[in-house]
């Protein structure tokens, strides 16, 4: 089966980024952790705040997300999403921790999702998540990866024509495993997808992609047929110029483990260290690179592209 996403305008940011060959490395969006909220129905641009969840209760997890260093995502099932208003009778909810040592996932549901305001957030940056479960019961460790594919069409139209169809394929490739999710940022690489608990964030995604990192995550990897600049937009709980730095490190070793590699998870542009934990040391300077001129969001104007080059220091 080879999987196509559906057709974007030859101008669509996306299409103008693949068609220059732009790279992805050091393009994930930042968070320590990720809770994910289930709300079905249309969401708006801020689909925290713009959608069938609450203002209120949107506004203040995606707040308490943040100010611990993480982030909130609405997800739904992949499909059509009638706007109906009736009541939500639970909600499904993900938190994933632990990621920049040995990541973990939760899984449950809430009734309302201000339960999640009782999270302690200070340790779901922790390897255990025990303090957690305890914190919202209803929430149990599973050992099963959860993929998400941002679909957020009214933050940018690439999110919805290309990642839609893919999200609904993978998911019946992985049945319970996939959701579609609110914005994630990075659009211009749609499809675009984040895999739980790693934080680890792919580019340009296909259905067959989708399977092949899901697996790989179950092992606790990445898959070697995405260890590659195109693919590869490195894990969310680095910096910039350290995810950039891991996946130069990892195409160059072929290095495959999710946390075989560490770095200062802060480290900015120029040197940066990588070491592996059977003890190699890769010394590396990362740094911005402007290049063609594309844009990076849908109607907005073209402008310089910034990626990262990674060389030996």
């Amino acid at each position: 089966m080879t999987t196509t996403h559906a057709t974007s305008r030859p101008d669509a940011c996306s299409v103008q980024w693949e068609d220059a060959g732009l790279p992805a490395w050091g393009t994930a969006s930042q968070a320590q952790f990720w809770v994910a909220l289930e709300q079905p129905g249309p969401w708006g641009r801020e689909a925290a705040l713009d959608s069938h969840l609450s203002t209120e209760a949107g506004h203040r997890l995606s707040q308490a997300c943040a100010d611990a260093g993480g982030r909130l995502l609405l997800v739904r099932a992949p499909g059509r999403h009638a706007d109906a208003h009736s009541e939500v009778d639970g909600h499904r909810v993900w938190v994933a921790g632990g990621l920049a040592d040995e990541p973990w996932l939760l899984e449950g549901e809430v009734e309302d999702p201000a339960e999640l305001l009782a999270l302690p957030w200070a340790d779901l940056l922790g390897t255990e998540p025990d303090r957690v479960e305890a914190a919202v019961p209803t929430l149990e460790e599973t050992r099963e990866p959860l993929l998400l594919v941002c679909t957020n069409g009214r933050r940018d139209i690439c999110c919805a024509v290309r990642g839609r169809p893919v999200a609904l394929e993978a998911a019946e490739l992985l049945p319970g495993r996939v959701l579609e999710c609110s914005h994630t940022g990075g659009h211009r690489f749609a499809p675009t997808g984040i895999m739980l608990p790693s934080g680890q964030t792919w580019a340009r995604l296909t259905a067959e992609r989708a399977v092949a990192a899901f697996g790989a995550e179950r092992r606790g990897e990445i898959p070697a047929e995405l260890n590659d600049p195109a693919y590869d937009r490195g894990r969310s709980c680095l910096s910039p110029a350290a995810q950039a730095a891991q996946s130069w490190v990892r195409q160059q070793s072929g290095e495959l483990g999710l946390v075989a590699l560490r770095t200062p998870t802060d480290a900015g542009e120029g040197a940066v260290r990588v070491t592996g934990a059977d003890g190699r040391v890769w010394d590396v300077r990362a740094t911005r690179h402007e290049g063609a001129q594309v844009t990076d969001s849908c109607g907005k104007p073209a402008k310089p592209s910034i990626t990262w080059t990674v060389e030996p220091a």
